[in-house]
């Protein structure tokens, strides 16, 4: 009946082709790469270069919930900085999350507003939190839970923190691969009146506009930004025909962040936001197949605030957010022949999150954090079609869950501050299935200021949506949650030259939900094994450039339904997810005016499903570049260009569907 497109599971039978790519090309870049980042000498500094292997000295946040170094946490955590993300161009914030070390986001390469799949460690599509500013956001009106990532606009965040790994224990449900924390606040306003703006002009008539104004006076700070974004694009569908008569699948849409903070007196802190977004985008029919009047219209609206209090050794944080999204998908396709004509569907979903938490110093070598969590979620749907056989309209599906937690964590500093462990756990209590708990334990030594080895085994759970419990035709009251079991050892160092890590991790899931093609029904029932190695270099050979390379080696086995039989079967691939992923960023600056940055990604050929019981079918790899340009004019006015898939190179991301071709966009941005 329905067919929600940001399922992994329903829409996957769609169909694929195969695309070429210049091997040549791909060849020369990676190696002139190397050879330029092996034969260069002299000193650090900042240039273009996004990708991030966090210093050992950096503050992090997301790890244990209140600032803390690199160094004193056995996870591992990579920041994107402020300077990473300004340098980022016109890259969407999954074009730049795509770039990390462990990440694959499938749909970032097609055009805007395209579906874009998050995959972190090799773990499915809702099994990675997103956080805004520490508090996870979460749509139950979609099948796995997870959020779009189209509603958030990177020229409102400040910073990203990805701490990989489950994360269950201080994030709750969800954080079975890892969660991402996208930080807006910024810490560096000190000007009573602060305005920044931006235009970006580029081709596909590609128009995006940005505002802010921020100030700081007395015991008030406050932060307002606006982004715009405009776009004929291309089409989504991928043409075969040979005809090129596939419409253009557009873009248009906007974003709105307020904040502001009040610091009461040295030891209270309160703090105020509202994030609203909303775009229209045209989308098609499915795989190599057009649809001239089908399009979608999403919404999202977060706001809230928290109080902080601070004292001696007591740090304390409550937090309320309420979040509502609307999902609408049009088809409107009277003019054609064809089974449906018509066909309107409705998403709605609100969601309120309330939290108490703290952080108390009890001695020199011990400190508690501790807190408790309340998730409320509702979802609603209306769906109308009108076919050849007459109008359509199921009941109506409005339900909601609630979920509850208590949890706690013990960090020991031991060995004069060389040795640090983390022992944590949650109890999650859920509206249907009753009490689960989760754990982790985070070990590792500081060698020297330089090197330190870390390790990790923390477990992490996924809870059914409300959909997977109370969708009427297949929905299941005794789903059980998602279980996993996370597994790390690894080692990272940092020099004035070059930072290094290398991490090799392990995840077992059990009870894996999933649809089930037999009796049409959610059922636990996927086993997932996933190893991997993560390594990450940065490099500043000479004081104007600086080089990055991450790459991920990924390899799984899912026990779950054959996709062609329905059978029980042992997979020994992940769809959609390649073996070996690298990244490589090369940036060189100039003078104190001209920065460049170029950069590359290889991606290894994966399977993809190949249609309603048929065998999955293998994409080939492929390798795209991009370049990055910043002319700074003066401290005020700076002027960028970026390119994106410099070459045009022809690549298949998802099967059916087409990819970006050469796009490029400059733009000039201004700062009072």
């Amino acid at each position: 009946m329905l067919c929600h497109f940001d399922s992994e599971t329903t829409c996957l039978f769609l169909g694929s082709s195969h695309k070429k790519i210049f091997q040549m090309k791909k060849k020369i870049f990676i190696a002139a790469a190397v050879i330029i980042s092996s034969h260069a000498h002299g000193q650090k500094t900042s240039t273009l270069v996004s990708d991030s292997v966090s210093s050992l000295a950096e503050l992090v946040v997301t790890a244990t919930r209140f600032p803390t170094k690199q160094s004193s946490t056995g996870k591992m955590v990579t920041v994107i900085t402020k300077e990473q993300i300004e340098n980022a161009g016109t890259k969407s914030l999954a074009n730049l999350l795509n770039e990390q070390a462990g990440i694959t986001i499938n749909g970032v390469f097609q055009t805007a507003g395209s579906a874009q799949t998050l995959y972190t460690r090799g773990a499915a599509s809702g099994r990675t939190l997103l956080l805004l500013d520490g508090i996870p956001v979460l749509d139950p009106s979609m099948i796995n839970n997870e959020y779009d990532l189209n509603l958030f606009s990177l020229s409102q965040v400040e910073r990203i923190e990805i701490c990989s790994g489950a994360q269950s224990t201080l994030y709750g449900s969800d954080a079975i691969g890892g969660v991402i924390n996208i930080i807006t606040k910024s810490n560096t306003i000190q000007k009573p009146i602060s305005i920044g703006a931006n235009t970006v002009w580029g081709n596909k008539n590609t128009q995006q506009h940005n505002l802010s104004l921020n100030g700081h006076k007395g015991k008030w700070t406050y932060s307002t930004r606006f982004a715009k974004m405009t776009t004929d694009g291309f089409s989504s569908a991928e043409d075969t025909t040979g005809k090129m008569q596939f419409d253009r699948d557009g873009y248009d849409g906007h974003s709105f962040l307020a904040s502001i903070q009040y610091q009461l007196n040295p030891h209270w802190q309160l703090n105020s936001f509202l994030q609203q977004s909303k775009y229209a985008a045209g989308i098609d029919a499915g795989i190599f197949s057009d649809d001239r009047d089908y399009s979608i219209r999403n919404s999202g609206l977060q706001t809230g605030g928290n109080i902080r209090f601070t004292k001696n050794r007591l740090q304390l944080v409550g937090s309320y957010q309420y979040g509502a999204v609307k999902r609408s998908y049009l088809n409107d396709s009277l003019h054609q022949a064809g089974f449906t004509k018509y066909e309107d569907n409705q998403y709605r979903s609100r969601t309120q999150f309330a939290e108490l938490y703290g952080h108390m110093d009890i001695a020199q070598w011990l400190s508690l954090t501790a807190g408790t969590e309340y998730r409320w979620g509702t979802y609603y749907q209306k769906y109308f079609s009108v076919s050849a056989f007459g109008p359509y309209e199921p009941p109506t599906f409005d339900s909601s869950l609630v979920q509850q937690s208590i949890y706690a964590s013990l960090f020991f500093n031991l060995l004069q501050e060389k040795l640090h462990i983390e022992i944590g756990g949650r109890v999650n209590h859920h509206a249907i299935y009753g009490s689960h708990s989760t754990y982790n334990i985070n070990p590792t030594y500081q060698i020297n200021q330089q090197w330190r080895v870390f390790a990790s085994i923390s477990s992490g759970f996924k809870a059914p949506s409300i959909y997977q419990v109370y969708d009427q035709y297949s929905g299941n009251s005794n789903l059980q949650p998602e279980r996993a079991v996370n597994y790390e050892l690894g080692f990272q160092s940092s020099a004035k030259k070059i930072n290094t890590r290398l991490l090799y991790f392990s995840r077992d899931i059990k009870d894996g939900i999933d649809y089930n093609y037999t009796d049409y029904t959610y059922f636990n029932f996927i086993k997932q094994a996933v190893k991997g190695i993560e390594a990450s270099i940065r490099y500043s050979p000479v004081e104007k450039i600086q080089c990055s390379i991450n790459y991920t080696y990924l390899t799984g086995k899912e026990y779950t339904q054959s996709r062609k039989s329905f059978a029980d079967t042992m997979y020994t691939h992940l769809l959609r997810r390649p073996k070996c992923n690298m990244n490589v960023q090369f940036g060189y600056q100039m003078n104190q005016q001209l920065g460049i940055s170029i950069q590359g990604k290889y991606v290894a050929g994966r399977y993809d499903v190949g249609g309603y019981k048929k065998d999955d079918l293998w994409m080939a790899d492929y390798f795209i570049a991009g370049l990055t340009a910043a002319y700074k004019l003066n401290n005020h006015v700076k002027c960028t260009i970026d390119i994106q898939n410099l070459f045009n190179e022809k690549f298949t991301e998802i099967r059916g569907y087409t990819t970006i071709p050469f796009l490029i966009n400059g733009g000039v941005s201004f700062n009072w």
